[in-house]
């Protein structure tokens, strides 16, 4: 079960089936407890902009998940098939005004919590998220 690679429903359901199998993929990767709690937070994230924000709830749009291993860390790629992001627009989550909106904070979050991030997006074609946690820490 090292490697996993299915397309999902745009809805929220499939979060949880996302997060089950990566944590699933983590767990027999040999990722202690933190690490996959990390994981799991980082993936319930980037499921839920690419349901959201990216697939709008599309029940005609899927989200690519992929989980591999590789000897030291597991990588998790989450695909949209939405309208593309532009990570340099958003709004500092940390500027005074917008410490109390509802919503901005996804993708700082997920930098905490995994060891690599690279985000790709192509207008019309969909974003992609690629995460890489270590099995051990790093430092």
């Amino acid at each position: 079960m090292g490697h996993i690679d299915t397309f999902l429903e745009s809805s929220l359901d499939t979060v949880d089936l996302a997060e089950e199998a990566v944590l699933k993929v983590a767990k027999e990767a040999g990722l202690q407890e933190e690490g996959r709690y990390e994981l799991g937070m980082a993936v319930r994230e980037i499921m839920t902009n690419a349901v959201v924000h990216g697939n709008r709830y599309s029940l005609n749009k899927k989200v690519h998940l992929v989980v591999s291993r590789e000897e030291n860390a597991v990588i998790v790629k989450i695909g949209d098939e939405g309208d593309g992001y532009t990570p340099d627009c958003q709004p500092d989550p940390l500027a005074e005004e917008n410490l109390l909106n509802q919503s901005g904070r996804g993708m700082m979050i997920v930098r905490a919590f995994v060891d690599e991030v690279l985000v790709t997006s192509e207008p019309r074609r969909g974003t992609e998220v690629t995460m890489r946690k270590y099995l051990q820490s790093e430092a």
